[in-house]
């Protein structure tokens, strides 16, 4: 299979980075200068407010907007401040966790254990604490960022947090015996007593020498930190997570990526210079795109990218799978279409929902939707079968940064999910509601909005001071009501003593309508 990461920056509002695996679109990430993007950095910020009912605090970290902070995202050494014992408290949820009924896993948790016994948040905290936080999930809407004080500070190959206190390897490394060899050698190096260090996935097969820069780098960077932190009054950042560029090579790039093609000078130096400190075999890997034709257009990405905005999506083979977001639930549809397989009905369904299954676990990534999202897929019979859509969705989302949850498929043929939301979705990043029909997708007819205007005209010709009523709406419901309606306007006229006049106007959206009054002394007045 042939991996490539392609790096589109030649505009300087905009880069976008594609991954392709075989020529096939996998994985896409989008970031604008026009748009904060605050996930990973780490503040200093100061508590505004308490909300004992929901167990949560909002911290001014600087930024114009407060972050939110929950109780199940304080760290334990917080516990103190209250006067509790941190060690207690972590004794009593391992009790409680080593009691609770063990739970099937299949790659993915059907929502683990959340400790009951975390102190109230209003006996940690005081308006005007500072804190320590570390942005976590983007605001999205009129939500403000998700804010915790567990700090983690990625590395290429190590992840340092301070708040662990002991060292581990990620759980995607699998192989027990690699598992062991990377947690020795990361003892051998003796970290500082009181901070912790997880091997990333990225550290499987390296050197010792390559874990111990990681390491001495990571520890640079901490004291830097810290004294920053001692020396500055909050609100203020303390750090700063890399552009997506270097973020996306140093949380990406391993040794099965085949080439990565970079289209802007500026940003290729950046990253040859960034490879050759963390990942000077992977150099070679690196090209710098001269070519005439835009970058994505020479891969024939551009289609793709607007197919990935789609409400349809095509299957291979026939079928599709429809895709409706609304603000908390993702709702997947899949239609069978045109698709059909030699066999039974029972047989095509199944085949047509494997390839959905594996479809949907694409198009989350794509288009990085989060929440809770629902797929209706083909009922099927046979629980062979239904076993087998959720393991194929399962293994499909493995590659996933992304946390998911998956649950069984219900009686209904449904398969509930969760995926973690980070930031808003590539839709609402790239369009805004249209200010027509404020994002329904709909608006009303020219019937229905006439007859909206005559309920209007009766009321306001009811007023024995006006003289005038004038409509402004849009031509197709201006003739609407200057043809069909025509003859009840007469009688309003008529019965009011009011003349009516209709204005209509192409530039004015269908559903928009502007009422207007002119008494006897000549005053304008808006009716509504």
């Amino acid at each position: 299979m042939k991996k490539e990461m392609l790096i589109n920056a030649s505009q300087s509002e905009e880069c976008r980075i594609a991954i392709l695996e075989d020529g096939r679109l996998e994985e896409l990430y989008t970031e604008r200068a026009s748009q904060d993007n605050y996930v990973g950095n780490i503040y200093k910020g100061r508590i505004v407010n308490l909300e004992p009912g929901i167990q949560a605090a909002f911290v001014d970290f600087g930024v114009g907007r407060n972050g939110f902070l929950h109780i199940s995202d304080v760290e334990p050494s917080y516990y103190r401040q209250g006067g509790y014992d941190p060690d207690e408290i972590a004794a009593q949820e391992k009790r409680e966790r080593q009691n609770q009924p063990r739970r099937r896993n299949n790659n993915q948790d059907y929502g683990g254990f959340r400790p009951k016994n975390k102190p109230p948040i209003q006996d940690l905290f005081q308006r005007g604490d500072e804190v320590l936080v570390q942005v976590i999930k983007e605001g999205i809407g009129n939500k403000g960022p998700t804010l915790s004080t567990y700090i983690s500070i990625p590395g290429r190959y190590l992840v340092l947090m301070p708040a662990l206190g002991r060292v581990g390897v990620s759980r995607k490394i699998e192989d027990e015996v690699e598992r062991r060899r990377l947690k020795e050698y990361l003892l051998d190096l003796k970290p500082p007593k009181g901070l912790g260090f997880i091997v990333r996935t990225a550290g499987a097969g390296r050197s010792r020498r390559e874990l111990s820069r990681d390491l001495a780098y990571l520890l640079r960077l901490w004291k830097a930190m810290v004294r920053r932190i001692k020396k500055t009054e909050a609100p203020i950042d303390i750090f700063e997570e890399s552009d997506i560029i270097i973020r996306t090579i140093r949380d990406i790039v391993t040794t099965d990526i085949d080439s990565i093609v970079i289209d802007g000078e500026e940003h290729y130096n950046r990253a040859r210079e960034f490879l050759k400190l963390v990942m000077p075999r992977q150099v070679g890997c690196l090209h710098h795109y001269t070519g005439k034709d835009p970058l994505f257009h020479k891969y024939k990405l551009e289609d793709e990218i607007v197919k990935i905005n789609q409400r349809t999506v095509p299957l291979d083979g026939g079928g599709s799978i429809v895709i409706d977001q609304t603000e908390a639930l993702v709702a997947i549809d899949v239609n069978s279409g045109t698709f059909r397989f030699d066999g039974t009905a029972e047989e095509s369904a199944y085949r047509l929902n494997m390839n959905a299954a594996r479809e949907i676990a694409r198009q989350l990534r794509l288009r990085d939707l989060g929440g809770v999202i629902v797929n209706d897929f083909i009922d099927m019979r046979r629980e062979k079968h239904r076993r087998a859509v959720e393991h194929a969705l399962r293994d499909a989302t493995k590659r996933d940064r992304a946390r998911t949850k998956i649950l069984r498929t219900s009686p209904f043929g449904l398969i509930e999910m969760t995926r973690q939301r980070i930031r808003p979705s590539l839709k609402k990043s790239v369009y805004y509601d249209c200010p027509c029909c404020n994002g329904r997708g709909v608006v009303k007819s020219e019937e229905s909005m006439a007859l909206e205007v005559i309920r209007l005209l009766m009321l306001a010709s009811q007023n024995p001071k006006l003289r005038t009523l004038i409509v402004r709406v849009n031509e197709k419901v201006a003739s609407y009501l200057n043809n069909q309606k025509r003859k009840s306007i007469i009688d309003l006229e008529s019965t009011g003593k009011v003349r009516i006049e209709i204005r209509g106007s192409d530039n004015v959206y269908p559903e928009h309508l502007v009422l207007d009054g002119i008494e006897e002394s000549g005053i304008q007045v808006r009716l509504n």
